[in-house]
């Protein structure tokens, strides 16, 4: 994950990019963080709230990335927000009325399909995105104590 080492005015540092890119696939996530901030719109959206996301992610052969992803608090873009919150299992698939509770996203799993998507300004430098969370599995318990 992301190295916060604290440094000192004479460490020495480099030009590498602080961040790792998966290549586009499923991948299960956890939570680190959120933040809340604002948006100050453009041609698409207007000016509203966001909620900036940090995840965590392992790909399978050990690559650790953490995404940050946005989420515009907008009618026209909630989907997105309840896709979220289906997939860490707070919010029920269909459920019609739900309050978000951000404060209970840190620490909390799902999964996601990830894609690599280029920069709009520089096309040569890639992002990871998500671009669909997955629905929370019921997990069945067997009779033994087991899945």
């Amino acid at each position: 994950m992301a190295d916060y080492t604290e440094m000192d005015w004479d460490t020495p540092i480099d030009d590498k990019p602080a961040w790792e890119s998966l290549p586009a696939g499923d991948y299960d996530f956890t939570i680190d963080r959120f933040d809340r901030a604002w948006f100050d719109g453009s041609e698409k959206i207007k000016p509203c709230k966001k909620a900036v996301i940090y995840f965590n992610v392992t790909a399978p052969d050990g690559t650790e990335a953490q995404i940050r992803e946005n989420f515009y608090l907008t009618k026209k873009l909630q989907q997105k927000i309840s896709q979220l919150f289906i997939s860490v299992g707070l919010m029920k698939e269909g459920e019609e009325r739900y309050i978000p509770e951000w404060n209970k996203l840190p620490g909390l799993t799902g999964r996601a399909k990830i894609t690599l998507d280029a920069d709009k300004e520089n096309p040569e430098k890639k992002y990871n995105h998500f671009n669909k969370f997955y629905p929370k599995e019921n997990r069945q318990f067997s009779s033994e104590g087991g899945f």
